[in-house]
């Protein structure tokens, strides 16, 4: 596979996936090399001045002031790391090491970090030669992922373990194993290692994958539901949908309309209502606004991939530094969190179409779809499951922003929670993979009693590969395992195929 090659300026999303993911390798520009040299001269040269610098000849934190000598570097770096190394668990999967690191080495590429490039060097041959720090999941508070960022310095220093060949090990076994001595730490190498937002942007970028999947998935359940339901098609349109001009609306009502092409809902029937509830009517309006709010969290996650976040700022040009608020992930994490909140409008969505879907005065057939009145429940108790889903995203999604209390001895007063903020909307996108499966289940079942009418281009598909993970409900059963393959269904990435497959054939 070839190489992507940083430069701390065009770093994509989708490249960042494929490092994460695929373990696509990394180069590094020379340009963007020499420019992180110049600004580590920049240090080297107000240190031989005596100059005051954060976190080069001054401490970090509360200890701002105070001053230690040059040759105390080594050991102050040192020390810098094993004392942030604060994280609890659970542990970031490799995926999301991988894009820490693949982050973290090309915001310092911008040049305005003093990171030596002997350590810029050792992020590449980590991420090539597969080796992956274990990292704590849980201890930033998002400005500056600085305490668990420091897991990483410490298995490039010699301490710590990491993911290798599949095998948990010592980070000295990892790297002797590839010839990769232990790094030497100079001035501000330290806290270049740990002062970044690699972690909550990793978070959110893994959130943004899961959900540009969640979003087909969820068209193409819905529009099943919608044939389960023999639902309106008309609020599908594409006149109606330009009319109001929302292009996340617009988008999510096309992706239905191809989902549905075919259908035997583009035939006339006297017996279709006029207008369906608002749950069916307006869901590629809803799956709009989860649509237009990951595209606000896209753009402003790829700027942060390709900038600065290092206090302080070194200005090369100017031979100096600047203090710097380069770190403040604000934006981010409010976007995020906006993310969740349209996510929850999706997770309601969902309970209300199960919901409808169960009640005879909406569809037309049996009560809770079951396939003989009286002698099987079917689908009666599983409303509890979803609801308590539904209750769980709500939860999940109330703003932790805002909740945050000063530290550092109340120099650092202000955070984001940005790593929390997108662990708690990916916690949402799983509890929503289980609900869909759920949906699904309900949607083929009523497919199923309408005598298997003609579905559409892709939900037709659809419902084939997913009666082949869950049989129709012909009697009671644990619905328990039912639920459990139509989320694996979903979660393994088959119906993402199914729907795939039915698009390109």
């Amino acid at each position: 596979m070839e190489p992507i090659v940083l430069n701390g300026s065009t770093l994509t999303l989708e490249t960042l996936r494929q490092v994460a993911y695929e373990r696509r390798p990394v180069e590094l520009e020379p340009q963007a090399l020499e420019r992180a040299a110049q600004a580590r001269q920049v240090l080297f040269d107000m240190a031989a001045e005596g100059k005051p610098v954060y976190g080069l000849n001054r401490g970090v934190g509360w200890n701002k002031d105070k001053e230690f000598d040059p040759e105390f570097f080594e050991t102050y770096n040192r020390n810098l790391i094993n004392s942030h190394s604060l994280g609890i668990r659970p542990y970031c999967s490799v995926e999301e090491v991988r894009a820490m690191m693949c982050i973290r080495l090309n915001t310092a590429l911008c040049g305005c970090t003093g990171i030596s490039t002997e350590i810029l060097t050792m992020y590449k041959e980590f991420l090539n030669r597969g080796i992956h720090p274990r990292v704590l999941q849980r201890g930033s508070i998002g400005e500056g992922d600085i305490s668990t960022l420091s897991l990483i310095g410490q298995t490039m220093i010699g301490s710590g373990e990491v993911e290798y060949k599949g095998e948990i090990v010592s980070s000295t076994q990892a790297m002797s194993a590839e010839g990769i001595p232990p790094a030497l730490l100079g001035p501000k190498d330290g806290l270049s290692i740990v002062s970044s937002n690699a972690q909550g942007e990793a978070l959110a970028a893994v959130l943004v994958y899961e959900v540009r999947q969640l979003l087909d998935e969820a068209d193409a359940v819905f529009c099943l539901s919608l044939e389960g339901l023999n639902g309106g098609l008309q609020p599908l349109g594409e006149k109606v949908n330009a009319l109001r001009k929302l292009s996340g609306q617009q988008r999510r009502a096309a992706r239905c309309r191809a989902f549905l092409e075919g259908s035997y809902l583009e035939q006339p029937d006297p017996a279709r209502a006029l207008q369906d509830p608002l749950s069916f009517r307006c869901a590629s309006g809803v799956h709009g606004s989860v649509q237009d709010t990951l595209e606000f969290v896209e753009r402003h996650l790829e700027l942060q991939l390709n900038a600065t976040d290092d206090n302080p700022c070194i200005f090369v040009d100017e031979g100096t530094t600047s203090v710097s608020q380069n770190f403040e992930t604000t934006t981010l994490a409010l976007g995020v969190e906006m993310l969740s909140a349209a996510l929850n409008h999706m997770s309601k969505c969902i309970c209300y179409r199960l919901i409808h879907l169960a009640d005879p005065a909406f569809t037309g057939l049996t009560r809770f779809l079951t396939p003989a009145e009286v002698k099987t429940i079917a689908y009666g108790t599983i409303q509890k499951v979803f609801t308590v889903l539904d209750a769980e995203n709500r939860m999940l999604a109330n703003p932790s922003s805002m909740d945050f209390i000063a530290v550092a001895g109340s120099i650092e007063d202000h955070a984001s929670n940005l790593p929390l903020a997108a662990a708690k909307a990916r916690r949402i996108v799983e509890n929503l993979r289980y609900m869909l499966g759920i949906e699904a289940m309900h949607a083929a079942q009523a497919v199923d009693l309408r005598g298997n009418p003609q579905l559409g281009r892709v939900t037709g598909p659809v419902y084939t590969a997913l009666r082949r993970e869950v049989p129709y409900l012909n009697a009671d059963r644990n619905l328990s395992l039912d639920i459990e393959k139509a989320y694996r269904f979903i979660q393994e990435g088959r119906l993402l195929q199914a729907i795939q497959s039915a698009e390109q054939g």
